[in-house]
């Protein structure tokens, strides 16, 4: 025992020593950034689908005649079998078509050729968006007897994105307060010595990504014969409205209501 107490004298000593060297880290008026996320899912109610049409003819006015008869067919079948849906003409398209396409522009003696006028190739976009998903197959199936479909997207109306506005709000900010007491109970402080100073909703301006829009490229497709169409099946799917938030918090001195 007697050998045995210098060791633990000096064991004891030594542990004072650490303590003054490092001493417990003092946080109170520290302030603390806080990142958050929320998010709420809904079931998609609304399609938008885009149909189009082109021709291709060496008689310009016959190709434009015939891209105009299919759109207006497509287009009353469409109200036809949904007349809720709401329609909008996108790009119109008239452009030539030259025989020496690809080819290169110089003659063999560097002039440039005379290039060749083969045809005219005429084209029209449609873009439908409907609400009315229990219809929207038989409705594309109806529209492709004349049209292409060209792209179709489903997501949310407007009115069911400003019904979920609220809950997205609820979620983010639940999320920052779970944050702030985890951050708090890591600093071995109480969540009620933090004092929320500021919330900044949708980050300091890094707004939530939008829905992207359906695509608008010219696809070079004939739209089908008409005649009966098989109904296509769809399955919408869902939509995820995420909403960021960062909030900034003051730790006060424990126990203090300041």
């Amino acid at each position: 025992m007697p050998r045995l107490l210098p060791i633990l004298l000096f064991a004891l000593s030594a542990n004072a020593a650490i303590a003054q060297v490092n001493p417990a880290v003092q946080t109170s008026g520290a302030v603390v950034v806080v990142p958050a996320y929320g998010e709420v899912r809904h079931a998609n109610d609304q399609a938008q689908v885009t149909f189009m049409v082109e021709e291709q003819d060496k008689d310009r006015v016959a190709a434009v005649t015939r891209v105009n008869q299919k759109m207006k067919q497509g287009t009353d079948l469409i109200k036809r079998e949904d007349p809720t849906a709401r329609l909008e003409t996108r790009g119109y398209y008239t452009y030539p078509v030259y025989a020496d396409e690809g080819a290169p522009r110089t003659s063999q003696q560097g002039r440039t050729p005379t290039r060749q006028l083969v045809g005219w190739r005429v084209g029209q976009y449609l873009e439908m968006k409907t609400i009315s998903l229990d219809v929207l197959p038989r409705t594309v199936a109806a529209a492709q007897r004349v049209l292409a479909l060209n792209g179709l997207q489903f997501g949310l109306a407007d009115t069911t994105q400003k019904k979920l506005e609220d809950a997205r709000i609820r979620a983010a900010y639940s999320n920052l307060l779970e944050r702030m007491g985890s951050i708090a109970a890591a600093m071995g402080r109480s969540t009620s010595d933090m004092v929320l100073d500021t919330v900044d909703f949708e980050g300091s301006g890094n707004f939530a990504p939008q829905a992207e829009a359906a695509p608008r490229a010219m696809m070079s497709a004939k739209a089908m014969d008409a005649g009966r169409v098989e109904e296509p099946g769809f399955e919408p799917g869902e939509t995820t409205l995420g909403m960021r938030v960062v909030g900034r918090a003051r730790i006060q001195e424990a126990g203090s209501r300041r």
